[in-house]
């Protein structure tokens, strides 16, 4: 077992990378099970959120396994494997509730794609980031893609063009991860933006994550009339007026104690 699922009454799940030995590497059957995980959680209605992380406390994942990747036996096995990786990020992408990357030691090329696939990051103050691929004579590709988004071009070229390795002060610096804490502090800290998620109405949690993904693909205008869509969607449901009603009376409460 080299991905392993659990799941809490809260309706929280933690998805975990089981290879510590190899820190967390993505191998083949790794790769596979970490996108059926995401898939099968995908269904599941009572779903609020999930927590990726990896085992042990050196890696997050050191990135795709170089043992097979030096295996691969020409341009057709090449595609196969790496396309397999593109279909884990896809499926974390596509999981309708935040997904939440609890990173700890190194989150490494592919790692680092898996890492910028889920929706939040917070990160260990130990953690390093980084994209060696041309380090092995290899482009960075597949959710590399994702980098600008988050880190802006020029950092991204470098991280791309240079291989190296950056810490987790100047990753928070450049917007790759959203928080960085003590090691000691890191699940507390990934519990308490669990508590805002849960604290939201579970419908509108889901519906802001797809608009999220609709924004990357569409043009301004385009994206707004999405938004005012979505917007009357949400209230064919009974949550915003049990939700608004109830932030109201708790207004009043407070101004009646003041």
């Amino acid at each position: 077992m080299t991905v392993r699922i659990e799941r809490d009454e809260r309706g929280v799940a933690t998805i975990t990378v089981v290879r510590e030995a190899k820190l967390n590497a993505l191998d083949s059957p790794t790769v596979e099970a970490l996108t059926a995980a995401a898939r099968v959680l995908s269904h599941e209605s009572d779903l609020r959120a999930v927590v990726l992380r990896g085992a042990g406390t050196r890696a997050f994942s050191g990135g795709a396994d170089i043992v097979e990747m030096s295996h691969l036996s020409g341009p057709d096995a090449a595609r196969t494997f790496i396309t397999g990786i593109h279909h884990a990020c896809d499926a974390l992408r596509r999981v309708p509730v935040p997904v939440l990357a609890c990173i700890q030691g190194y989150t490494l090329g592919a790692g680092l794609e898996i890492a910028a696939s889920c929706d939040l990051r917070i990160a260990s103050e130990k953690a390093m980031f980084g994209m060696p691929e041309v380090r092995i004579g290899l482009p960075s590709v597949i959710e590399a893609a994702l980098l600008p988004g988050l880190i802006g071009w020029g950092r991204a070229r470098r991280l791309l063009l240079t291989g190296e390795t950056i810490d987790a002060a100047r990753a928070l610096a450049w917007g790759l991860v959203e928080e960085v804490v003590g090691a000691a502090a890191l699940d507390d800290a990934v519990e308490a933006v669990l508590a805002s998620i849960l604290a939201s109405g579970p419908s509108a949690v889901r519906l802001q994550k797809k608009l999220i993904s609709d924004w990357e693909d569409l043009p301004l205008r385009d994206a707004v009339r999405r938004g005012i869509d979505v917007f009357s969607t949400a209230w064919q449901g009974e949550e915003p007026g049990r939700m608004t009603a109830g932030f109201l009376d708790e207004m009043r409460r407070r101004k009646t104690r003041a």
